[in-house]
């Protein structure tokens, strides 16, 4: 029994806040009837491709997919396929405040792909998603799975026909950039925003002395930078620079001219009305003079100017794109006039989709309410009778918005919230066991693309937390390792894996396989307030030298390292490691990516109340002045001088005791072999 404490689950509809002592509850064990074992990963950051997870959630306690050519809606407005995603992207999610889901941008933290049966959604809209059936979207009456049954093993929230999905509705094409896109533009950003002039000074060296000039000065640099290459796409150059230094409280502007009388006529050219405006020089135009003359805030899109001539181009341009604009008179002694996109939010991203402008500052659609307004009625789910490569990524915010409806997505303890559940407790008190875990690694194994890769056990949980003891799970995944001779590695804290050292033994002689012991403190009162149901720091060292001596090659995982609370217990770490016969370390620092920030720092008051400021302040210090870097290549590494000196720390002694001597060497040959016959490993138990 322990006490339940979870932080808003944000992926729920509605939550309540707790009164009084938070209540107790038992360890409840779900089976999970999981469709494939073996999960992708191409984040450099881990250092490994393929893992296995039998479990979901960790007794332990320490503090699906889309088809790839999905679009995904992106920070910048613009939309990117879910397989060209990459670990730092920033992208859209959302978040639920008061009634409304609304807009808010979040970081990629992880991104893989599975092999599973897809099936195919197809909304009112015409918009067709092709997805698994676990994967989860967001309706107007909460999460819903692709499949599922109102009876049974399988009974969960699924979607039926006439759900409605919510979200922005399907996603725009991007306008193609031809000549007419870059004329519409440049005719649109130069008279919004350009000067192009001649000036005559008669009497001076000739009968007339004519100067020309154009020049185009802005602070956003990418509408710029746009303008220029355009131009010189159409043979006029031109010279950057600073039109106006940084003063307090202004940014500097920059600017594009140039004095060639043969450019500036060009320049001229380009930018004339035409007679009969094709469709892609309208978006170019639109495009320009957004950038130039154009606004979003608090859900008002509007593009003004003085010139009649230009609203009535944007007003023609607007109908031609099929796009609903009135004109607004601001009364002054020089009238503005003001073209407003109206249709809300799903309008308002249908016209940086349609058009896309360069300013990306001006399209940011972060915390518009998302208010369904779009035809997002599920017509038909059918099962598409093939399995296919899937895509999924893990975001801060658990969920992101694909062809312009909500989706969900999860990892580590984040993961417990797709299934409705909390990040907190109930990660650690509500298990879920893949059963047929064994059983999916052997037709992975079988398959003609699988190629031996290493893979790791686990890549989100520890594979051997107590309900090993009498599930087996891992045990029978690394004996299918062990009949197909296919290299393995284990991260774990549990002392069960002594049960296994002479089937690790046998995998190390027959492919290869190794050990990490996750050890982060010296000091058991600190390491009991972080990882609580986790062995005692003597008995995982005492593990670390039985396996050694079973001769399988073992290591420490200082992981993670936590800034002023464990970053000293190092040298004290490898030595002891080293006497236990450890050949190799690795160290990480504390990741906090979501709900996971909250569980950690909650954790941390409550245990180490007189040490939580100083930690705070240190992991504040170790990552720039933030608890969690997410960008790409970053979020293991720390940055400053306190993050240095640990890294020096580390150097030092791993040199010292010979730590991780093998160095550059080259892959060993592969041991991988597929049996001609079913073996006796179909049974899953391991005699010894």
């Amino acid at each position: 029994m322990r006490r339940i404490w979870n932080p808003p689950n944000p992926y729920l509809t509605e939550h309540r806040d707790l009164l009084g002592e938070p209540p107790v509850a038992q360890l409840e064990v779900y089976e999970d009837e999981a469709r494939s074992i073996l999960s992708h990963n191409d984040s450099q950051d881990i250092g490994f491709r393929w893992s296995v997870n039998p479990y979901r959630g960790c007794f332990h306690a320490c503090a699906y997919c889309l088809s790839g050519d999905t679009p995904i809606l992106m920070a910048d407005g613009r939309t990117k396929l879910l397989a060209d995603i990459r670990v730092g992207d920033e992208i859209y999610g959302i978040v639920l405040r008061g009634k409304y889901h609304r807009v808010v941008q979040t970081t990629v933290l992880a991104h893989w792909t599975v092999v599973a049966p897809a099936y195919r959604i197809t909304l009112e809209d015409g918009t067709q998603l092709i997805a698994s059936a676990n994967h989860r979207f967001l309706t107007t009456r909460g999460w819903k799975h692709v499949t599922g049954t109102e009876q049974g093993r399988t009974r969960r929230p699924h979607l039926t026909v006439n759900n409605k999905l919510l979200g922005t509705g399907y996603f725009a094409h991007p306008p193609e950039e031809d000549s007419e896109y870059r004329q519409g533009y440049l005719c649109g950003m130069i008279r919004g925003d350009g000067l192009l002039a001649s000036y005559a000074y008669p009497g001076r060296r000739r009968t007339t002395d004519t100067q020309y000039q154009f020049r185009l000065a802005l602070i956003d640099l990418d509408a710029l930078a746009r303008a220029r290459r355009y131009l010189l796409a159409f043979e006029v150059p031109t010279r950057e620079f600073l039109f106006q230094r940084a003063t307090a409280g202004y940014q500097p502007v920059y600017a594009i001219r140039t004095s060639a009388r043969l450019h500036v006529e060009r320049v001229g050219e380009l930018i004339r009305w035409p007679t009969s405006p094709t469709t892609n020089w309208c978006k170019g135009f639109l495009s320009g003079i957004f950038d130039a003359e154009g606004s979003y805030s608090r859900g008002i899109l509007r593009i003004s100017n003085t010139d009649p001539a230009i609203i009535a181009a944007v007003t023609d341009s607007l109908q031609r794109c099929d796009f609903d604009g009135i004109v607004e008179r601001q009364p002054r002694k020089k009238p503005i006039y003001a073209v407003r996109i109206r249709g809300g939010l799903k309008e308002h991203l249908r016209f940086f989709q349609t058009v896309d402008p360069a300013i990306s500052r001006k399209k940011n659609i972060a915390n518009q309410a998302i208010k369904n307004r779009a035809r997002l009625r599920v017509s038909s789910i059918e099962a598409l009778g093939v399995s296919l490569p899937l895509f999924d990524m893990t975001t801060e915010t658990g969920n992101f918005i694909a062809n312009g409806v909500v989706s969900h997505n999860c990892y580590a303890r984040p993961t417990h919230e797709y299934f409705g559940l909390g990040a907190g407790t109930d990660f650690e008190r509500k298990i879920f066991v893949k059963r047929n875990a064994p059983q999916l690694l052997e037709e992975a194994f079988r398959r003609p693309s699988w190629q031996g890769e290493l893979i790791v056990f686990s890549g989100v949980t520890d594979c051997y937390q107590p309900l090993e003891a009498a599930w087996r799970l891992t045990q029978g995944c690394l004996t299918v390792c062990l009949a197909f001779r296919n290299p393995a590695a284990i991260i774990t804290k549990s002392l069960l894996i002594r049960r296994d050292a002479a089937l690790l033994a046998a995998l190390a002689r027959e492919a290869r396989v190794s050990v990490s012991l996750s050890i982060p403190f010296l000091d058991e009162a600190a390491a009991r307030a972080i990882e609580p149901g986790a062995p005692t720091i003597r008995r995982r060292f005492e593990t670390m030298r039985l396996l050694a001596d079973a001769g399988v090659p073992v290591g420490i995982g200082v992981a993670p390292v936590i800034p002023g609370l464990n970053d000293a217990d190092i040298p004290g770490l490898l030595k002891e490691a080293k006497r236990c016969g450890a050949s190799f370390a690795f160290h990480t620092l504390l990741r906090l990516p979501g709900s996971v920030r909250s569980v950690f720092l909650h954790r941390l008051k409550q245990a180490l109340p007189l040490r939580a400021a100083r930690v705070e302040h240190r992991l504040r210090e170790a990552r720039g002045g933030d608890l969690y870097d997410s960008r790409f290549g970053h979020r293991h590494e720390g940055q400053g001088t306190y993050w240095e000196a640990i890294e020096q720390l580390w150097g030092v002694w791993t040199q010292r005791l010979g730590f991780n001597e093998a160095g550059d060497v080259p892959p060993p040959l592969s041991t991988f072999r597929r049996p001609e016959a079913p073996s006796p490993q179909l049974e899953f138990s391991w005699k010894g």
